[in-house]
C-alpha cells in the first residue's frame, strides 16, 4: 500500500534530453527564475550545464527540488529550488475548482496543467527560490542552480504532476481526492427523473456486431475542373506557374478519382518534365509555354529541342512512346522480321533494319517494348527523327499514321 508520505517524495534518475523547456507551463518555471536573475551569462552556462548531462538524480518532495551538479571541481554542489506548498485549505479550495471545470480535469488527467490554474500552480514573483553549496556568492542563481532550474523544466514537461507535488500533494492523493469531488458533482447535477437525451442502453449498443452498410460514393465529375485566376503580385508566386501547378494537380487527382491509379507514379524528374511539357499545343507555343518549356529544359540540364521532341513522343503514346525514342533495343525473331515483308507488300518500299528500328529515308518506325510500331520522320539527307501519328501494332497502320 503507498501511503500519503510515500507518494510525496518522487526521485528521478534521468531527465528527458533537451535543456529547453517544451510546454507552455515548463517555460513559465523557466521565466519565473530568469526574471530574477541578474546575470544572462550564467543562466547560458547553466543551460549548457543541463544539456550537458551535469545534473543527477532529482528528488522532488513538497516545497523543494533537489539534486546534486557537477560543476568545474570534482566534487558536486548540491543544489535545490524552494516553491511554497499550499496549506490544505488552499488545496481544498483548488480541487474543488478542479473537480466543478470538466476541461480542466480532463487537461490534468492528460497530465497536462490546465489553463485555468496557470495564475495558482506556477511560481509567482519570487517563490522560486534557489540554493546551491558552491561558492559563488553573486547574486542568485548561480549556474549549478539554472542547470536544476532547466533540468526539472523538462520533468515538468513530461509530467506535471511534478509542479503539484512542489506545491505539497503526491499523484496518487490527488487524484483520489479528484474522483472523490468529480463524483459528488456528478451526483449533485443528475436529475431525478429519466435524461431528456435520446440514450441507448449499453448492454444494446454493445450487442450491436454488423456495421450497416457505407453511403454509395458520389459520382465522379466528367472532367478536371479548371483552377482560379491568379492574381498577379510581386511577391507572390508566378500566377502562370501557379495556374500550371493547380491544372496538374486536378489533373491527376480526376485520374486517382475515377482510376484508382496514380498517372506519375514512378515518373522520373526528366519523364515527369516531359509529360508537364507534353500538356502544351504542339504548335504556335504561348509565351508561357515558352517560359514552361524554358524551365523544365534547365530544370533537367536537358535543351529545349530535347524536351519539344521527348513531349512529342509522349504525346504520341506516353511513358512506352518515350522509352521507344530514348532507348534502342534488340527485339527476338518474329513481329520484327515481318515487319519489313509487309510493308514491301504494302508499296511502302525497302526499310533498313537497325536494332528495333526500320528505316527508308526520310521515314522510321521503331518497335516498342510494348510490342508497338512508332512511327518517326526526318528531313532529306538529316538524321533529326521526329514521333509522328499514333502507334498500332502493325506497322503499316503505324507508318501511314
Amino acid at each position: 500500500m503507498i501511503t500519503a508520505r510515500d507518494d510525496r517524495r518522487r526521485t528521478f534518475e534521468t531527465v528527458p534530453a533537451g535543456a529547453a523547456a517544451v510546454s507552455w507551463w515548463g517555460r513559465a518555471w523557466v521565466s519565473a527564475l530568469e526574471e530574477v536573475s541578474g546575470d544572462p551569462a550564467r543562466l547560458a552556462r547553466g543551460r549548457t550545464y543541463a544539456a550537458a548531462g551535469h545534473v543527477d538524480a532529482v528528488t522532488v518532495t513538497p516545497g523543494r527540488i533537489v539534486a546534486y551538479v557537477r560543476g568545474s571541481r570534482p566534487r558536486p554542489y548540491r543544489t535545490e529550488l524552494t516553491l511554497p506548498a499550499f496549506a490544505d485549505a488552499e488545496w481544498s479550495e483548488l480541487l474543488e475548482d478542479v473537480a466543478a471545470d470538466p476541461a480542466a480535469l480532463g487537461a490534468l488527467l492528460e497530465r497536462e496543467v490546465p489553463q485555468s490554474l496557470a495564475g495558482t500552480v506556477l511560481p509567482g514573483a519570487g517563490e522560486l527560490v534557489p540554493h546551491c553549496s558552491c561558492p559563488d556568492f553573486g547574486r542568485p542563481p548561480c549556474k549549478h542552480a539554472a542547470a536544476l532550474c532547466y533540468r526539472a523544466a523538462r520533468l515538468l514537461d513530461e509530467d506535471p504532476f511534478v509542479l503539484l507535488l512542489l506545491r505539497g500533494r503526491g499523484e496518487r492523493e490527488l487524484l483520489e481526492d479528484l474522483t472523490r469531488r468529480n463524483a459528488a458533482h456528478a451526483a449533485r447535477e443528475q436529475p431525478g427523473t429519466a435524461p431528456a437525451f435520446p440514450a441507448v442502453a449499453a448492454r444494446e449498443a454493445l450487442a450491436r456486431t454488423v456495421l450497416p452498410p457505407l453511403p454509395a460514393p458520389l459520382t465522379a465529375p466528367a472532367a478536371a475542373g479548371l483552377p482560379p485566376a491568379y492574381p498577379a503580385d510581386p511577391a507572390a508566386p508566378d500566377p502562370l506557374a501557379l495556374d500550371q501547378l493547380a491544372s496538374d494537380a486536378a489533373a491527376r487527382a480526376f485520374a486517382l478519382l475515377t482510376t484508382g491509379e496514380d498517372p506519375i507514379a514512378g515518373l522520373s524528374l526528366w519523364q515527369d518534365a516531359v509529360r508537364l511539357a507534353s500538356a502544351e499545343p504542339t504548335s504556335g507555343l504561348t509565351g508561357a509555354a515558352r517560359t514552361l518549356y524554358r524551365d523544365l529544359a534547365r530544370a533537367t540540364g536537358r535543351t529545349t529541342t530535347d524536351l519539344a521532341r521527348a513531349a512529342a513522343a509522349w504525346r504520341q503514346g506516353g511513358r512506352p512512346a518515350l522509352a521507344a525514342l530514348e532507348e534502342p533495343w534488340d527485339p527476338p525473331a518474329g513481329p520484327f522480321d515481318r515487319a519489313r515483308p509487309a510493308l514491301l507488300a504494302a508499296s511502302q518500299g525497302a526499310f533498313r533494319p537497325e536494332r528495333n528500328r526500320l528505316t527508308s529515308h526520310t521515314r522510321q518506325l521503331r518497335l516498342g517494348r510494348d510490342a508497338l510500331w512508332y512511327a518517326y520522320e526526318s528531313r532529306p539527307g538529316d538524321e533529326d527523327w521526329w514521333p509522328t501519328g499514333r502507334p498500332s501494332p502493325d506497322p503499316v497502320t503505324a507508318l501511314r499514321g
